[in-house]
């Protein structure tokens, strides 16, 4: 794959859930129901027709309310679940960060989960030997690292997640709120490590309620609302402007760009 060439590419990905009576409904009555005709089905689409690439390097910031259809797209971005139209190429290897706390094993000891962790993300056991200390440096939990992996705090949980991902150097790395996570001092930390991850050459995808987050770190964004991409830009400050002014607005449809009077 050439440098001007996409890292990840969506297009027009929409993503689809039935829900209906069968949530509340035993095996025969659903057949009944079927049988008469008194069954009801419901589309609800979480995402409609996205649109966007990234080359490498990039870092997206994706904004939007809660319901607005952020985490369903990631996980078809990940690759953990198949659009319902559309279509999503990745090339390189992906690294998600949606639910921090899965994936590990309680009774195992923190050092054990991270190269569970690690194996889970594709790396070899070499790899892990060579860069376990630098994980659990950067994650404060040197430690804890004998400790089962139950007993730490949920903040603790998600800076070993973090540390993990950002050092086993994914070629696309998603991260979901997880740049939140920690102490002032962390959060500071684990941006300065996505600015140095960014600079050799991986491209990121963060989906974060601190816009002011977006604004400093990322060089596009994409605004959804209610599952429908309101746009897809390289001008993060102004969209970021926009996306500000339509939470302070009255109840309504997100328009971009706003009107004159907003």
């Amino acid at each position: 794959m050439s440098d001007a060439a996409p890292i990840l590419t969506c297009r027009n990905v929409s993503i689809r859930y039935l829900t209906g009576d069968f949530k509340s409904i035993g095996l025969k009555e659903w057949v009944m129901r079927c049988l008469t005709g008194n069954y009801k089905v419901v589309d609800f689409w979480a995402d409609r027709d996205v649109d966007f690439e990234l080359q490498r390097g990039d870092m997206l910031g994706i904004i939007g309310t809660n319901g607005a259809g952020k985490s369903t797209l990631l996980k078809a971005v990940s690759g953990i679940m198949e659009p319902t139209y559309g279509q999503v190429v990745r090339h390189g290897r992906v690294a998600a960060l949606l639910e921090l706390a899965s994936g590990f094993d309680g009774d195992l000891t923190v050092k054990e989960n991270a190269y569970l962790r690690g194996a889970m993300l594709g790396y070899t056991r070499a790899f892990m030997d060579a860069t376990y200390e630098q994980i659990v440096e950067f994650a404060e939990l040197k430690e804890f690292e004998d400790r089962p992996f139950k007993q730490l705090s949920s903040g603790m949980k998600s800076r070993l997640a973090f540390a993990i991902a950002s050092f086993v150097r994914p070629d696309i790395l998603i991260l979901d709120e997880v740049l939140s996570v920690g102490d002032g001092g962390f959060r500071a930390k684990s941006e300065a490590k996505m600015k140095e991850i960014i600079h050799g050459g991986a491209t990121t995808i963060l989906v974060s309620h601190a816009i002011g987050q977006v604004r400093a770190m990322c060089n596009k964004v994409l605004w959804l609302h209610k599952g429908r991409q309101i746009v897809f830009s390289e001008d993060v400050a102004g969209v970021c402007t926009a996306y500000e002014a339509f939470l302070k607005r009255p109840a309504g449809p997100a328009v971009y760009p706003p009107p004159a009077s907003a």
